[in-house]
């Protein structure tokens, strides 16, 4: 019985530790989020059936016309020859097969055209991604910039804890007043409420990401991990206008759309000719005096008279279309131009105030803030001096991971203008 009682406990408790295990999730890079999101998301999901239902629309373009089958009677009468009833006496049959001809190309100018709309629904397609993987890349970043705030005001809380067990003693040896024993516990109300705030914080940036993720897991069995750094290499202004004119999925629609109105210029003038309807027919006449011809075939040739209608208004209106477009396109070049300028110059300001900060401001913060705690351990320096102190630390390191995450904001908003990753 024991033994059987032993080897149970030993089974749920290492059902338990796998369990655990199973629930524990590696954080995610970006890399692995994106191909998430790729996977994952319904508004792509829904984007992807739209470019099918385009390509379905090719099918539909490259049909033919259906020929027509008429098949008809006449002349049927009911009568009764020698008392035998005869009802279909007379009855002439006759089949008629017809077929609407298309002339100047008009099935292939339809399918050119719906192919060249499946190209500008990819290109959709592409742009839609684009939009959305700055709204992931946003949100990503965002959550990186918490989980390093929430790192920080548990650095700083332990940090202050320290000082508060030192100081404890200090009283206890009569080296302090319980007066600046007391101003100094009530102070570490403010990391408490800094470490709360900054794990709500991070707990929202994650619900955020889940949701573009379309992913159900719990927040807390839920971590993403990456850099959390800026770099001052950024690729010439004129490098990264080419990258975005050759990338971005919109003004490659732009292009499209101009190419797309050209074809569809060319169908409507296509529509505008005549096309012939070819007709054959057989007929079954009993009822011909010449016993030879009760059977007779024939064929007819069908012309639309094209006098008033040569499909006029839809040949203007593609001619317009194309000039319509290619002022689109231009305003679309413009509007590339302008995105990446401005994030341009919105990566490269960032990049001039951090640089102070990881070169001299962090140094100083944390020099400064161990230099007055020691001080004020030994009583060259007041209570006052001392709060201040830590205080600019705190201060200085939430600007500077602020000042990270608008850097990487900023340098997804330039990926997001050149329609690829430039910066990593």
């Amino acid at each position: 019985m024991k033994c059987f009682l032993s080897g149970l406990c030993v089974g749920l408790l290492a059902t338990a530790v796998l369990a655990e295990s199973g629930f524990a999730q590696k954080p995610l890079t970006w890399r692995e989020v994106r191909d998430r999101f790729e996977a994952a998301n319904p508004t792509l999901q829904a984007g992807q059936i739209g470019l099918d239902e385009s390509k379905a629309q090719e099918i539909t373009a490259f049909l033919r016309p259906n020929p027509n089958f008429t098949l008809s009677t006449d002349g049927t009468q009911i009568s009764r020859y020698k008392g035998v009833w005869q009802p279909f006496t007379g009855t002439q049959f006759s089949s008629n097969v017809s077929y609407l001809h298309e002339r100047r190309h008009k099935r292939e100018l339809r399918l050119e055209s719906a192919q060249k709309a499946t190209g500008i629904a990819v290109s959709g397609q592409a742009d839609l991604v684009r939009s959305l993987l700055f709204s992931l890349r946003t949100a990503f970043v965002q959550a990186l910039q918490e989980k390093a705030i929430f790192e920080l005001a548990k650095e700083n809380l332990a940090y202050y804890d320290h000082v508060l067990d030192v100081n404890r003693e200090r009283y206890k040896a009569g080296a302090m007043a319980q007066v600046d024993l007391d101003r100094l516990e009530l102070q570490r109300v403010q990391y408490e409420s800094d470490l709360q705030t900054a794990e709500e914080s991070l707990e929202n940036a994650k619900i955020q990401l889940l949701m573009l993720l379309n992913d159900r897991t719990p927040v807390d069995q839920f971590d993403v991990t990456g850099p959390f750094d800026f770099s001052n290499q950024i690729a010439p202004l004129d490098e990264v206008r080419q990258t975005a004119l050759d990338n971005r999925p919109d003004l490659k629609a732009a292009l499209q759309s101009i190419d797309k109105a050209k074809t569809d210029h060319r169908l409507a003038v296509a529509n505008g000719s005549t096309d012939p309807t070819f007709s054959a027919w057989y007929t079954y006449n009993p009822s011909f005096n010449n016993p030879f011809a009760h059977q007779t075939f024939g064929a007819s040739v069908s012309i639309p008279l094209r006098i008033f209608d040569r499909n006029q208004g839809e040949k203007l209106r593609t001619q317009l279309d194309i000039n319509r477009n290619e002022r689109m396109m231009e305003a679309a070049r413009a509007q590339v131009f302008g995105d990446v300028d401005s994030a341009y110059a919105s990566v490269n300001s960032t990049v001039i105030l951090l640089q102070p900060y990881k070169d001299k401001y962090l140094q100083q913060a944390s020099r400064v803030r161990d230099t007055i705690a020691f001080s004020y351990e030994h009583g060259a320096a007041s209570l006052l001096d001392f709060l201040n102190a830590q205080a600019e630390y705190r201060t200085v390191q939430v600007s500077y991971l602020n000042l990270v995450a608008s850097y990487l904001n900023a340098a997804s908003q330039l990926n997001q203008a050149v329609g690829r990753e430039v910066i990593q």
